[in-house]
């Protein structure tokens, strides 16, 4: 494997029937549309400073003093929630949400506990059937806080109960259009998952920040998908294409923030964007 990652995690992991011509194609995609825009690099540069930002914001001193304005600074970064979170906080306690985040950050390293204390998370912000964000909030905080241990876990990754996300794009199988994949979305299939496209990724030469690497695809796969849908109701969650990176960077919310002036694409439930100052002044 080549991300390193080696834990000795005790539960089974399933076997992922995956399309090599399809991650192919989303690959030279993705090097392709990227060129235009500084290079494959530098996207994995700002999933870096993506990864950074989280680790140096969610330490335990800080997550003890954790203030709104920071989680919100954090949920711009974060696609399928920045939209939501910020009507979401308004007016709540922030000690529940920081015990939360404690317990969701404080685990078994071998990962054997992660699917537990994902869904107490969900459960302990109330997370609902309108609410299910929170569990992409629960993923991106595990994995840009820890790369190594955690991959990637949110619902465009895959989501059983919609049977949507990367994992059936790239799924081998004719007649993929009319089958429920029958693969739960849990932490051993996430991991097994990031261990195929890393394999995937060094047999095409790239052997450095692989790990991020392996996001940008996932993106890409899914951002092919949405590109696919034409006029589809998925088109209510992006905006018209400006470039051809639009919704890999929607996807990884790489453009959650405006670099030169800190608004962010977070609205508060006054209806004004949220402006990243704190964040922003510290890298």
């Amino acid at each position: 494997m080549t991300s390193g990652l080696d834990m000795g995690t005790p539960m089974e992991r399933p076997v992922l029937e995956l399309s090599g011509p399809r991650l192919t194609q989303s690959f030279e995609v993705l090097v392709k549309n990227a060129d235009g825009a500084g290079g494959v690099e530098a996207y994995i540069a700002g999933l870096n400073f993506k990864s950074a930002l989280f680790k140096e914001s969610l330490t335990a001193d800080k997550i003890r003093a954790l203030e709104g304005d920071t989680l919100i600074g954090l949920a711009a970064f974060v696609g399928s929630v920045r939209r939501r979170i910020g009507t979401w906080l308004e007016g709540r306690d922030m000690v529940p949400i920081r015990r939360a985040l404690e317990e969701l950050l404080a685990g078994a390293a071998d990962g054997s506990d992660v699917d537990h204390r994902i869904a107490a998370f969900c459960a302990a912000l109330g997370a609902g059937p309108k609410q299910r964000w929170i569990r992409d909030l629960a993923a991106e905080i595990l994995h840009y806080s820890n790369p190594e241990q955690y991959p990637l876990m949110t619902r465009w990754v895959w989501d059983r109960q919609a049977n949507t996300g990367v994992l059936r794009e790239i799924w081998f199988a004719e007649d993929i259009d009319n089958i429920t994949l029958d693969v739960p979305d849990n932490y051993a299939t996430f991991i097994m998952l990031r261990e195929e496209l890393s394999q995937f990724l060094s047999t095409n030469g790239i052997f450095r920040d692989v790990l991020f690497y392996v996001d940008l695809l996932m993106a890409q796969v899914y951002a092919d998908y949405i590109a696919e849908q034409g006029g589809s109701f998925l088109r209510t969650d992006f905006a018209s294409e400006l470039d051809p990176m639009q919704f890999t960077s929607r996807m990884l919310g790489l453009d959650g923030v405006d670099p030169e002036t800190g608004r962010t694409r977070v609205k508060l439930a006054d209806g004004t964007r949220f402006v990243l100052d704190d964040l922003k002044s510290t890298h």
